[in-house]
């Protein structure tokens, strides 16, 4: 029988730190490697050819998943690893995703959410009342499903799984303050899943049965705090368009909520009942700044309308 093609496609702008290491993690498991990228004024598109990448330009829309489903729609291949630049496959994930993509679908229906015994780090060793991953994931899933409506369709075929990411902020891993396992549908049988680039933090459109992957793919995505405020900036951006779609009130109840009530209430989730505190420091500041999105958002939200 022969195997099926994995095709590992990105969308990229000014990754050129980034994108060598990414395309390393995964350069022995991809049949190909589609890259679009949006017109990036350093090497990124040089960096991403030397791994035989496809590359090509896209002019940015309004929202980055538009050129993240381009780089989908391009590919070739039997299954889909969706990437970004940021993020690294670790060899027990590549081995995994190996094994899922060759796998018959009566086996990824027996998929049983639990993964063998693993070594701790100290950090989570000493976690007091660290669950079970298993149950973090289906804690997960089932918050976006609340959140989402649904999540896949229940076709009795599995062509879509989350994989659980371990995010490491300025230099080391976060374990607590809600973020992980952050799971994110990233490994899609080809035409069966898009993203409808319709939010920042969408979760795919999936048709089909969803499942999870069981190692974490890592994410790099604030290595130093002028690359985390870069991101922040990014994102509150889109968050503030979305505020101008829904239009949200822009009223002293308005302010009063989005400078006071949402950030505090998130802090506290984030920095108290999720333990962030526990992560010392960092923690401390992502908790906070993570609260933060929610004032520069609407302030945005505002100028874009008053100015």
């Amino acid at each position: 029988m022969a195997k099926n093609k994995l095709s590992v496609v990105l969308a990229t702008k000014n990754e050129e730190d980034n994108i060598g290491s990414c395309l390393e993690s995964i350069k022995d498991i991809a049949d190909e490697i589609i890259v679009y990228d949006e017109f990036s004024e350093d090497r990124t598109r040089e960096i991403a050819k030397k791994y035989v990448a496809r590359v090509f330009k896209y002019q940015h829309k309004t929202n980055f998943h538009e050129t993240k489903q381009k780089a989908i729609d391009k590919a070739t291949g039997d299954w889909i690893l969706q990437l970004d630049a940021d993020e690294r496959a670790t060899r027990e994930l590549r081995e995994e995703i190996k094994k899922v993509i060759n796998s018959s679908n009566d086996d990824l229906l027996n998929r049983v959410l639990s993964r063998p015994e693993r070594t701790l780090s100290k950090v989570e060793r000493g976690v007091e009342g660290y669950q079970k991953e298993s149950e973090l994931f289906k804690r997960h899933e089932g918050l976006i499903r609340k959140r989402e409506g649904k999540l896949g369709n229940p076709t009795g075929e599995v062509v879509a799984f989350f994989i659980p990411r371990r995010n490491f902020f300025l230099g080391k891993p976060l374990i607590h303050a809600g973020v992980y396992p952050d799971g994110v549908i990233r490994l899609i049988k080809r035409g069966y899943a898009r993203l409808p680039a319709k939010s920042v933090h969408e979760v795919m459109e999936v048709d089909g049965e969803v499942g999870w992957l069981f190692n974490d793919l890592e994410h790099h995505e604030s290595p130093n705090f002028d690359r985390y405020l870069t991101r922040m900036n990014r994102y509150t951006d889109l968050r503030a368009e979305e505020l101008k779609q829904k239009n949200v009130p822009l009223n002293y109840w308005g302010l009063f909520k989005y400078s006071f009530l949402l950030p505090t209430s998130y802090f506290s989730l984030l920095y108290f009942r999720h333990k962030g505190f526990l992560d010392g420091t960092r923690g401390f500041v992502w908790s906070l700044f993570s609260a933060f999105h929610y004032p520069l958002a609407y302030f945005k939200y505002y100028q874009s309308v008053r100015s």
